[in-house]
């Protein structure tokens, strides 16, 4: 089986809504259709912002991943940041993981990319092993939020 990635674009957001409902279920993050439909849209709309992309098993979209961008001093130029990396449950254990983070690795030099970032829940051990697997370290640092409403 072959996996590949199509870089999405405004003919994907359903199925792109389908997958970040499904994800953000298996995660406990609320979900409200018409946010994500606004947020995705902007995104889907302005490069300077990031990248999606399908994730595809013999041209079958199976997950979605979400590269956002930043720009960092201490990391020396621009740093992205996997926003969100989702792939259907049937699907994981087969190595696609792997060859996702190998994807987008390799397309950050393109992207003039200097660092990749990623959270995971603290409760999440499997993901927490995928992702030193593939060589994430933590940081020893605690990424802290605070919500800016308009």
């Amino acid at each position: 089986m072959e996996t590949t990635f199509k870089p999405a674009d405004n003919l994907d957001t359903e199925i792109l809504i389908q997958f970040i409902q499904e994800f953000y279920e298996y995660d406990g993050h609320p979900f409200d259709e018409a946010t994500v439909c606004t947020a995705l849209e902007k995104f889907l709309n302005d490069n300077s912002l990031g990248r999606v992309w399908l994730i595809q098993q013999d041209n079958q979209a199976i997950g979605y991943i979400v590269l956002t961008f930043s720009y960092s001093l201490e990391y020396r130029g621009r740093d992205a940041f996997i926003d969100e990396f989702y792939i259907r449950e049937i699907y994981r254990g087969q190595g696609i993981g792997v060859k996702t983070i190998q994807f987008i690795e390799s397309v950050c030099p393109s992207l003039e990319i200097k660092a990749l970032h990623l959270e995971v829940e603290r409760e999440n051990k499997i993901a927490q092993s995928f992702y030193r697997k593939v060589g994430f370290t933590d940081q020893n640092r605690y990424l802290m939020t605070k919500w800016i409403e308009t």
